[in-house]
């Protein structure tokens, strides 16, 4: 089946044809016109809209330090839905010797007062700081006296000097908020060439690509103006809305102070630096460690896949993920194998040590996790990826491990690492890898239950995953036991007991409890009504959408659920018509919806099994996976009367 991949990347002087006269960098004055506003023209249940933002990026032509300068200006509707625009946070990094530093920062909330505009002031008391790692630092700020209605406003600088100019931050042009006007502004020396990335469908109605004089020296200026821009709407089953946003990055291609230096990179050179990174490469040379640390019998397997798997059980059982991700080691090998704790990097970095040492072919795999977007591959970056796999060749193809969860096999990864694309870097030469999961994610949804004379429902239910999304459960699990345990409440409002969830043998991940409800039947007469699905009936099809698809539909894994109910019948009571069955399949066997039911003596059995044969799919397919679960929905909520013989 043909996948489709939405990645459009276009150099600037193919997307815009012909500039239009505009001004950029010429913020509006305030205008208390704004302050009285009661919803936004582009959506009227919009509960915030950016009036203005302006993002400015300029490389001072002396220094080669990076000034990225900041305003905004937000309109607040309903503050209660639009808590996400009321702080703002912003990154610094940290390198060695040298640091990013925030400036000229200012900030207020405006009210309407008396028929007048009234500003307070962000002070320094609101701002407060959070380590993210290492090289991260966060400043926060909080708006005081927030009300619907407020207008916010803030700008500031950041200071990054020229060591950290590699990749300049991606700014998102399509938010979840409206915005009047957006502009995006990158000027940058002539000595210092950027490549300017623009992906998205969206086009802006002002820009400017043009050499002139700025600041006093000759500049090159890339400027985009965006008008009236509506929220972005995100739909269901994406498992990351960022990857179809407009939005803007520019990466450093070549320094030209007498001499031309290139700094644009293929894979093949990214690998390059890579290996020769004393945090990356410097740390698979020490082989001491790998030779030292072996586990026992290695030596005495048969096959080069025998011995894959023991080594990456091994590390996978005894070292423990610290959350951190990353390419680069932080605190170094040796003092993983010290602490039995460490990082992506330090964990699959010496998994492929061990590996190597076993003379087995295995290369470290770059990826992107899927929260942290898709690898550009037209125009390859190393900051474009931020978790490293360990990738082993075998006769039968290219076997992938990432032994920091605990759960995972050869080819059977967290959800986190299916996004596409992978990037091997073997000692010969880098290769892109197209990533698609093959493995199934099952879940085995079962209630063992009973109907009581006095018209109560009791019994047991489990709740099993298997291979993806037993990982990603058990991650929520860990996360949280509590909250995880309640959502079952939550969900089925039902009250469960004794709730126990736990990892089985083989890797899958098990919640068993029990239950009691009075709220499962309906009694009319001397009939007793009751859906024989009990609380596991599709209420409602998650492929609602109304409007036409616009993104492909990505599950991140094959999946099968089946939900089977085994409903024992209180003594002296009969099923008066029994369920009608239900088959339906696409053409291409792609997707399968399967509701069968049977009695056996005075126990009803149902049965549902939903069938979803790839990991992700073309919008077209949107309106087959519409009807079918709409079928479900319908066939999930037939009711049974128990009547007395």
């Amino acid at each position: 089946m043909k996948k489709i991949v939405l990645l459009l990347v276009c150099s600037t002087n193919l997307i815009f044809i012909k500039a239009q006269k505009h001004e950029f960098l010429e913020a509006p004055k305030f205008s208390e016109a704004d302050l009285s506003k009661v919803k936004s023209l582009l959506d009227e249940n919009a509960p915030a809209e950016v009036l203005y933002r302006s993002i400015h990026f300029r490389v001072d032509a002396s220094t080669g330090d990076l000034h990225r300068e900041y305003i905004y200006r937000v309109k607040i509707y309903k503050k209660d839905n639009a808590e996400d625009l009321l702080n703002v946070e912003v990154p610094l990094y940290t390198g060695v010797n040298e640091h990013e530093s925030l400036t000229k920062f200012k900030a207020f909330t405006y009210n309407l007062e008396g028929g007048k505009a009234v500003p307070v002031k962000v002070e320094k008391s609101s701002k407060y700081k959070s380590k993210e790692n290492k090289n991260t630092t966060v400043n926060k700020f909080a708006f005081p006296n927030v009300k619907d209605g407020s207008v916010l406003e803030y700008q500031y600088e950041v200071i990054t000097p020229f060591a950290f100019l590699y990749t300049i931050p991606e700014i998102v042009i399509e938010l979840d908020t409206p915005s009047l006007y957006t502009e995006y502004v990158m000027d940058t020396p002539v000595s210092i060439s950027y490549n300017i990335n623009y992906t998205g469908g969206l086009t802006p109605k002002y820009n400017e690509v043009s050499d002139r004089t700025l600041y006093g020296a000759q500049y090159r200026t890339y400027r985009f103006g965006f008008e009236n821009l509506k929220g972005f709407k995100a739909e269901k089953f994406v498992r990351n809305s960022r990857n179809f946003r407009t939005k803007i990055s520019a990466e450093l291609h070549s320094t030209n102070f007498g001499e031309l230096k290139l700094y644009s990179s293929s894979w093949e050179q990214i690998k390059k630096r890579l290996y020769d990174n004393n945090d990356f490469g410097g740390e698979l040379k020490k082989t001491k460690l790998a030779k030292e640390n072996m586990p026992a019998g290695i030596a005495d397997m048969k096959t080069d896949l025998e011995k894959a798997n023991a080594i990456f059980r091994y590390v996978q059982k005894t070292f423990t993920w610290n959350k951190d991700k990353g390419i680069y080691t932080e605190d170094g090998i040796k003092k993983l194998i010290e602490s039995k704790t460490g990082n992506a990097a330090e964990i699959n970095l010496f998994l492929i040590m061990l590996l190597r040492e076993a003379n087995i072919k295995a290369d470290p795999l770059l990826i992107s996790t899927v929260e942290n977007g898709l690898i550009n591959i037209v125009s390859p970056n190393v900051t474009n990826t931020n978790f490293v796999l360990a990738a082993v060749e075998t006769a039968g193809g290219i076997q992938t491990f990432d032994a920091t969860s605990k759960q995972s096999s050869m080819n059977e990864l967290p959800l986190r690492d299916w996004n596409q694309f992978g990037i091997l870097l073997g000692k010969e030469k880098a290769v892109q890898l197209q990533m698609v999961n093959t493995k199934p994610g099952n879940t085995y949804l079962t209630v063992n239950a009973k109907i009581n004379e006095d018209g109560s429902v009791s019994g047991a239910y489990s709740d099993r995953d298997t291979g993806v999304f037993a990982m990603y459960v058990k991650d929520d699990y860990d996360e949280n036991p509590e909250k995880y345990k309640k959502q079952y409440k939550e969900n089925f409002s039902m009250d469960f007991t004794d709730i126990d969830s736990k990892v089985l043998e083989n890797g899958e991940f098990e919640s068993s409890m029990k239950f009691s409800s009075t709220n499962l039947i309906d009694k009319v007469g001397k009939k007793m009504i009751i859906n024989p699905m009990l609380f596991l009936n599709k209420n409602s099809n998650e492929f609602d959408q109304t409007e036409a698809r616009k993104f492909p539909i990505d599950f991140g894994s094959p999946t099968t659920k089946i939900k089977k109910v085994i409903l024992e019948i209180p003594e002296g009571y009969v099923i008066e018509e029994m369920p009608k069955e239900k088959k339906i399949v696409t053409e291409d066997k792609e997707i399968e919806y399967n509701y069968s039911v049977k009695q056996i003596g005075n126990k009803l059995e149902v049965t549902t099994t939903s069938k979803i044969s790839s990991s992700d799919y073309p919008k077209e397919y949107y309106p087959a996976f519409k009807q079918i679960w709409g079928v479900a929905s319908k066939f999930e909520n037939q009711v049974i009367s128990l009547v007395k013989k």
